[in-house]
């Protein structure tokens, strides 16, 4: 992108979408992290997602998917689109059951490995091209996750695998929306998210009834959970209509340090000084697959 594309009031405007959506996706964790200790994960999840599934279903029907032949049930891929749909339930379910074992700050670090798990798969299921830049990144983040998670560390390892498979889930996620790219529209996508997570959160909900039923204050903290992850995905769709998902994506960074500010301010529990160092490991092998290399920037400076 030149100078005067990333100075445009579009590029601008994307980047401040997407922050807020960084901070909603960061307040919705939080929020997550206060209520799973009395509510049990698949009555959340179901809450949460039957809130952005009406999101959904007014969003589609606004932009005409849902009139005529129904076109959103006639859209290409819906294997996959039901693949990625499940791989949401499993992110959404694993995180937050994860957050009952493990602090907000460290489970968000290992949830931020995923960029790099995107690129060890990358060659098997989209077969790109891994250049040794790339794998050292990776196994950075490796190194880093593991003073996160070191052995008489106090993060649990059940919460640690729990987040592993959250952290594989999002990957896979995100490995099928790259599939999919301008092949299917971004509100179907959601579309598809939003109904499939309902079901497959809503089925074992009955069998997990939460302990006492909710009081009016948690009852408006997981119903503006629900509405903040819906408000997320459709903000997220306006900002990459306004800026290359290649651009934005260093921002998603301030999720971290937002996670930092939470674990500390409203549960306490700061990071130690390894734990620390694990989480600074992970964003920096994480920025290098983001950020462009000198030899791409003396390029583009070359570039007439």
């Amino acid at each position: 992108m030149t100078a005067a594309a990333r100075g445009s009031p579009d590029w601008w405007r994307g980047g401040l979408l997407f922050l807020c959506v960084v901070t909603l996706f960061a307040t919705v964790d939080a929020t997550a992290k206060h209520l799973v200790g009395r509510y049990p994960a698949p009555f959340l999840n179901a809450v949460r997602y039957g809130a952005t599934l009406a999101v959904a279903v007014a969003m589609l029907a606004m932009s005409g998917q849902l009139r005529g032949q129904i076109r959103f049930w006639r859209t290409p891929h819906r294997g996959l689109l039901v693949l990625r749909g499940l791989m949401l339930a499993v992110v959404g379910t694993c995180f937050m059951t994860a957050l009952l074992w493990m602090p907000l700050a460290e489970a968000t670090a290992i949830y931020f490995m995923a960029p790099l798990m995107v690129v060890g798969l990358s060659p098997w299921m989209l077969g790109e091209k891994v250049g040794p830049r790339q794998w050292l990144a990776v196994g950075a983040g490796f190194c880093g996750m593991l003073l996160i998670v070191r052995p008489g560390g106090a993060v649990s390892w059940l919460g640690t695998v729990l987040m592993l498979a959250a952290t594989l889930a999002y990957a896979m996620l995100q490995l099928l929306t790259r599939r999919m790219a301008g092949q299917v529209d971004a509100r179907v996508q959601y579309g598809f998210a939003a109904l499939i997570c309902m079901v497959a959160t809503g089925v074992p909900a009955p069998f997990f009834p939460p302990p006492a039923w909710p009081d009016l204050a948690d009852w408006l903290a997981i119903l503006a959970m629900g509405l903040m992850s819906a408000a997320a995905q459709v903000l997220l769709i306006l900002a990459l209509q306004r800026a290359p998902a290649s651009r934005l994506a260093p921002l998603n960074y301030f999720h971290l340090l937002l996670a930092l500010v939470y674990s500390a301010l409203w549960f306490g529990r700061w990071p130690d000084a390894l734990a620390l160092a694990g989480i600074a490991l992970i964003v920096v092998a994480g920025l290098t697959q983001t950020l462009p290399s000198p030899a791409a920037l003396s390029t583009k400076r070359g570039t007439p």
